[in-house]
């Protein structure tokens, strides 16, 4: 795993790497698989004891996270002062997140909010839900999109590429938001399992384009991750 993780900002405090699909933030405590913080405690050992751990699992720098499925840009603290200076970035919403995903279906506006508190799936204790029936506590959600391709596969297949930003943080938020309105991202196995997925596309179509933060000197920096190999005849 140590050469497929791309750096591609560092500072004194800040890191951020391109997160490949497929591999785990930080483990769950079940699985053995490798993770983001097996390739963080290698490659960066003094950043072990940073941040917060999560009962037993430990999270070295992590500030945010991405699904297991979801590649991308993905911030870390490389001291605990970068940690608490990011995490209130997060926390007031300061930090800017640009995704790309395909969706299934063709949106009828080219741009929009998606404003739906989140709560808890009903029937699944994965999942998350923005529709009627969700449970548990529901959390405010708001994530804006905007289409750049509507395209399609054969007669039976439409398909919508999308730039999205979520404004708040929500666990899934992106992937549940997009499902409540159906068009349910593409390939996303827990929440689109019967969907089509376009034939140059082999796992969940959810990419975290950018991230735009202030670093230590209040400098606005913008990091960006270049899109999928498999994605790029769709753009």
């Amino acid at each position: 795993m140590a050469n497929s993780i791309k750096i591609l900002y560092e500072d004194k405090d800040i890191l951020a790497i391109d997160k490949p699909a497929g591999i785990a933030v930080h483990p769950d405590g079940r699985s053995k698989e490798k993770t983001i913080t097996d390739w963080i405690l290698k490659n960066y050992p003094k950043m072990k004891n940073v941040g917060e751990p999560m009962g037993e699992i430990k999270r070295p720098g992590i500030v945010h996270r991405l699904d297991k499925d979801t590649s991308g840009v993905l911030l870390l603290a490389k001291n605990q002062k970068a940690y608490e200076f990011l995490k209130g970035q997060f926390k007031n919403r300061e930090v800017k997140k640009t995704y790309n995903a395909i969706v299934n279906g063709w949106f009828k506006e080219d741009r929009g909010v998606i404003n739906k508190p989140i709560g808890r799936s009903p029937s699944d204790f994965r999942k998350y839900s923005a529709s009627r029936g969700a449970r548990g506590e529901m959390r405010e959600a708001i994530t804006r999109y905007k289409v750049l391709k509507r395209f399609n596969e054969g007669k039976l297949h439409k398909y919508t590429f999308l730039e999205v930003y979520p404004k708040t943080g929500r666990t899934h938020q992106i992937r549940v938001h997009l499902k409540a309105v159906d068009h349910p991202v593409v390939c996303d196995s827990l929440y689109n399992p019967k969907g089509s997925c376009p034939k140059s596309i082999t796992r969940m179509a959810l990419h975290a384009k950018a991230i735009e933060f202030k670093d230590s000197k209040g400098k606005i920096i913008k990091v960006e991750s270049l899109l999928p190999a498999e994605w790029r005849g769709i753009e």
